[in-house]
């Protein structure tokens, strides 16, 4: 039987010049599963959602945390990684950029995440599996909602 966390997190959306949607590859040791998602991770104490997606992006991919925009919307998750479930709700947030397939530079990631990473792509289309599975949804509320 796995635990299960409820640590907060946020994920960044990211879309390049011609609407691509940047997505993270990682392998599940423990599963013996890969996985495609946005870049993002969990909120340290003290910490709101968007400093949280800013940080991430930046230790992820490298890529500028004030390109993430103060715009999000709820994602309901459930999902297991490395044994452990997770059930939470993330805040998605979108950073968009005006070069098509911007550089990825992932030289902050975490030891753990090292020993995941499988690389990342600027997709046309999302592979699966993909995480969250509606992502498809969230990038087109995340571009079509104005709040």
């Amino acid at each position: 039987m796995s635990a299960t966390s409820d640590r907060p997190a946020a994920r960044v959306v990211c879309l390049d010049r011609d609407g691509r949607v940047l997505l993270m590859h990682w392998y599940d040791h423990v599963s013996g599963l890969d996985v495609w998602e946005p870049p993002g991770g969990g909120i340290d104490p003290g910490e709101t959602p968007l400093e949280a997606a800013r940080r991430e992006l930046t230790e992820e991919t490298g890529l500028p945390g004030s390109a993430v925009l103060d715009r999000y919307v709820e994602v309901e998750r459930d999902f297991t990684w490395l044994g452990v479930r997770y059930v939470k709700t993330e805040c998605f947030f979108l950073a968009r950029f005006g070069t098509s397939r911007p550089a990825i530079d992932p030289g902050e990631l975490t030891e753990e995440e090292q020993r995941a990473y499988l690389g990342y792509d600027w997709a046309e289309e999302l592979p699966e599996p993909i995480e969250p599975p509606e992502l498809a949804k969230v990038v087109e509320r995340l571009i079509t909602d104005r709040r």
